[in-house]
């Protein structure tokens, strides 16, 4: 039941995804930014954290977790340090993932010719 309702709901950020594409003739750069925005509104909100206790991975794996973990880092921070914790917070959750970007992004164009 888990690997379904993970399937699904990764499924249905895809499936919106495309829906945007398709119809509302959104670039993927526009759809990653508004999935960013939805995850950190859905976590604002405290709806995240049950997306991700119903689905795991599936909640977990788009970008919009990004947006997610942004907005949660900085509102725990922020309880425990105040108006600084706000940066702390941001900065403290996902500085592994934007270092591991970066780093990656790095080595490719190390390897590869980039076009440009």
């Amino acid at each position: 039941m888990e690997y379904l309702s993970a399937f699904l709901v990764g499924g249905l950020f895809c499936f919106i995804g495309q829906l945007f594409m398709d119809i509302g003739k959104w670039s993927p750069a526009h759809i990653m930014g508004g999935f960013v925005i939805g995850g950190a509104l859905l976590d604002g909100f405290h709806l995240y954290d049950r997306l991700i206790d119903f689905s795991g991975m599936g909640a977990l794996l788009p970008i919009s977790s990004f947006g997610h973990f942004l907005v949660h880092g900085a509102m725990t921070e922020a309880e425990h340090y105040g108006f600084l914790g706000i940066g702390m917070g941001i900065f403290e959750v996902t500085s592994a993932g934007v270092s591991t970007a970066i780093l990656f992004g790095f080595l490719a164009s190390v390897i590869f010719k980039p076009k440009g």
